[in-house]
């Protein structure tokens, strides 16, 4: 599948799924606008090893905060103030993700507002051991300007078994509130299994969309057997959902499970499963952030309406 440009293939959607008027009024509609108009009232969902709820729609980091350039910070700016002031709260970024880290703190800094956040960060080892990932976690606490991290997570499997007794000294000291590990790849699925039934996790986070569904087959079943929250990336599979669908209608079904747009109806397949805690899709955009967080109200897809979904989607 060739790739398409977010910013291209979203916004067919979007006009397709929400009609070309709505979609254009988003860019005029003032941000103070946005928070009387679409109110703070996310669905949220208890994270199982505390009961701490967080809403199910949160914001992801990776590309578009790595290298912003100086024209695309306000927007980003927006997107960060106006989050939490429509009910958003969970952010995950990374050390790898450029600047992202530095883009997320620097803008919460200045907006003063690090308190209403979760926020998720990750940590690996990369040609070091142990004193190389306690200087890259203090060095993620200096760029997100913060004195504690509510999730961190071993990236993509590196060395757990160095890194989570690390992590739970971490939890232990109050400096980070949760501990997880993640993966965005089915070759890591065996791998992330077997260490969800020897470690007792907080969290996961892997790749979930409507067009790649392996992981909830196995591991979100058995992250509801281990009481584990579960973080989902790439929701939108890098703009390949938004491909297929781009200048097409919803079906008039997607009423039934208050759906206004493309965006929703994938970000909805997902929440759908009562094993996911939080889906965190990229949003550098105002309207995309109210377009995503639409997917946090009204009624979710039961597990008829999940397969509904599927099968619609497989036969387009």
């Amino acid at each position: 599948m060739p790739f398409f440009p977010s910013s291209i293939s979203r916004r067919d959607a979007l006009k397709a799924g929400v009609g070309a008027g709505l979609a254009l009024t988003f860019d005029r509609l003032p941000a103070f606008a946005l928070t009387t108009s679409q109110g703070a009232s996310l669905i949220q969902r208890p994270i199982p090893s505390t009961g701490e709820k967080l809403p199910i729609v949160g914001i992801g980091t990776a590309r578009n905060y790595e290298n912003p350039s100086p024209d695309a910070i306000p927007a980003l700016r927006d997107v960060l103030r106006q989050f939490p002031l429509l009910g958003g709260r969970v952010i995950d970024t990374a050390p790898s993700y450029g600047r992202a880290e530095s883009v997320v703190g620097d803008l919460l800094d200045e907006l003063k507002n690090r308190e209403k956040y979760f926020i998720a960060t990750k940590v690996s080892i990369r040609g070091g051991g142990r004193d190389a990932a306690v200087a890259q976690m203090e060095e993620s606490l200096r760029r997100l300007r913060t004195d504690h991290i509510d999730l961190m997570q071993v990236w993509n499997l590196s060395s757990p078994d160095v890194l989570l007794p690390l992590l739970d000294e971490w939890k232990a000291a109050k400096r980070i509130r949760y501990v997880g590990v993640t993966t965005s790849s089915e070759r890591q699925y065996d791998q992330l299994e077997k260490l969800m039934n020897s470690h007792k996790l907080d969290f996961i986070q892997l790749d979930l969309a409507i067009d790649n569904r392996k992981a909830q087959n196995r591991l979100l079943p058995l992250a509801q057997e281990r009481g584990m929250g579960v973080l989902i990336n790439l929701p939108f599979g890098r703009s390949r959902v938004f491909a297929k669908v781009a200048g097409k209608q919803l079906p008039d079904w997607a009423k039934e499970i208050d759906v206004t747009s493309w965006a929703q109806l994938f970000l909805k397949y997902i929440v759908g499963h009562p094993a996911v805690t939080t889906v965190i899709p990229g949003t550098e955009k105002v309207e995309y952030l109210v377009d995503n967080l639409g997917a946090a109200r009204g009624r979710l897809p039961d597990a008829a309406m999940r397969k509904k979904i599927e099968a619609y989607y497989d036969a387009l």
